[in-house]
């Protein structure tokens, strides 16, 4: 097995060779890191390292392995934890000049999670300045590239969590969604990005109290994806919004022979590249040939779904940030400074019309739900754009026709505003340019095991991804 092995090797199957002591949490941390610093200059899917204490960790993790003693359930992992939320005694940016300097004094929840649960912060992933794009780049730490084509973005706002499973430089990593910033970057990368519904994981006030927000796993596999979610999942009594009990994800399911998958191209509110409609199309193939019966419906919504998510994402997220403008505008990016600009500007009548949007588009989507077990389409509307891309002046436009140069390339809002649905993204092959595209599986509100039974069948039937050179970007 090479080093590059270790590096794209299943999370769940490293804790297998650990448990049988046929690999140290040393060694994989080792080759982990060796494939990180030789691509970071490609990549730059990181932002602060912590190497040494993470070999530190991984020694003792080898020696619990030794032993036999009791280890967690992510225990000598390498997990890349998104520079958003806290780690106590680190510096956590946020992507962002104004918080350069800035170090935790307590750690978020989900990081406690992890950290307890024996996974090794090796590294903090990439994001625009306070997740605020669905490209990752900004003034404090660059462009963040797609391991596939650095031409691309990976996507944001969790880009570099992402481009770091993309690139084999963690054995999975954290994320956070409000408008797609999981299930984005898992697309343009080739990975698997769960959203899980509102409330299944805790976050950090105030956002906690936002219903667009969620807290996620990011992995190369379903079943890693899985693995990671029962860690970050359960009620935290900091979090009010967090649901009870906590939900436990199996890892093996039934087959789905006889079931009814819906399914829409455009969500009847986006331009859609051929090439996305032709892997979704392909990817539909193979639920067929696993027994299911896949329709092509009508989900009841129009042109006013993106527009309604992003008024709300302005009233809440824009006008928290147009706090920063007074004595950090300076600081910030173009994409950021417009954000805040938008938000002081926002009214309470334009958050209320968009909770009119939410009640309107249940009102079709959850009937239909009733009627299919899962809803797919695809993540992205293209399977990337430009890595430096500026929504604030450059123009985008699909199939010719011109888009929202922020959130119009991503098909992803509709289900922040949708938010008590789970979905699931996971790969359904390649464009020409070798940027990944990806297809959401959408399933009932709080009924998270039918988009992960779903995908666990699709993900068996084609075989997995990354399990070979091949099937690997060539950085």
């Amino acid at each position: 097995m090479t080093d590059l092995d270790l590096c794209y090797m299943p999370a769940t199957e490293a804790l297998r060779l650990f448990r049988k002591k046929k690999l140290s949490p040393v060694e994989l941390l080792d080759a982990v890191i060796a494939r990180a610093e030789a691509t970071k200059d490609k990549v730059n899917a990181f932002t602060y390292i912590h190497y040494d204490e993470a070999r530190a960790l991984a020694k003792k993790a080898e020696a619990r392995y030794a032993k036999g003693k009791k280890t967690g359930a992510l225990e000598g992992l390498p997990v890349g934890i998104k520079d958003e939320s806290y780690i106590k005694g680190k510096p956590t940016s946020g992507g962002s000049l104004v918080l350069k300097d800035f170090v935790a004094d307590s750690s978020s929840t989900m990081n406690e999670r992890v950290m307890a649960a024996g996974g090794i912060v090796h590294a903090r992933t990439a994001t625009p300045e306070f997740s605020s794009a669905s490209v990752t780049w900004s003034r404090l730490w660059g462009v963040t590239r797609n391991p596939w084509n650095t031409d691309f973005t990976p996507g944001g706002s969790s880009g570099g969590s992402a481009a770091s499973l993309a690139s084999g430089t963690s054995s999975i990593c954290t994320g956070s969604d409000i408008g797609g910033s999981i299930r984005i970057p898992a697309s343009a990368c080739g990975v698997v990005g769960f959203k899980p519904p509102y409330g299944r994981n805790p976050d950090d006030p105030p956002f906690n109290l936002d219903f667009y927000c969620h807290t996620g796993p990011l992995a190369r596999t379903v079943e890693d994806a899985i693995l990671l979610q029962n860690v970050m999942a359960g009620p935290s009594p900091l979090d009010i919004a967090s649901l009870r009990p906590k939900l436990t994800l199996p890892t093996t399911y039934r087959p789905i022979r006889g079931w009814k998958i819906a399914y829409s191209m455009d969500l009847g509110s986006f331009e859609v590249d051929p090439e996305v409609a032709r892997n979704t199309r392909e990817a539909l193939d193979v639920f067929r040939s696993l027994g299911a019966t896949v329709e092509e419906v009508d989900v009841g919504w129009g042109p006013e779904v993106l527009p309604a998510g992003l008024a709300y994402l302005t009233h809440i997220f824009g006008a928290f940030l147009s706090r920063m403008l007074p004595e950090h505008g300076d600081l910030l990016t173009t994409y950021v400074k417009k954000f805040a600009e938008d938000g002081a500007g926002s009214k309470a009548t334009d958050f209320v019309a968009s909770l009119e949007v939410a009640g309107r588009m249940y009102a079709t989507l959850g009937p239909l739900l009733e009627k299919y077990d899962v809803l797919i389409c695809p993540t992205n509307a293209v399977a990337s754009i430009p890595a430096a891309h500026d929504p604030t002046t450059d123009a985008l436009s699909i199939n010719g026709k011109p888009v929202d140069p922020s959130l119009g390339w991503c098909m992803t809002t509709p289900f922040n505003i949708m938010s008590r649905c789970p979905v699931l993204s996971v790969p359904t092959g390649h464009a020409e340019n070798g940027v990944p595209t990806g297809m959401q599986i959408v399933g009932r509100t709080y009924s998270d095991a039918d988009v992960f039974r779903a995908a666990m069948a699709y993900e068996t039937a084609v075989g997995g991804w990354y399990g070979s050179k091949k099937a690997r970007p060539r950085l």
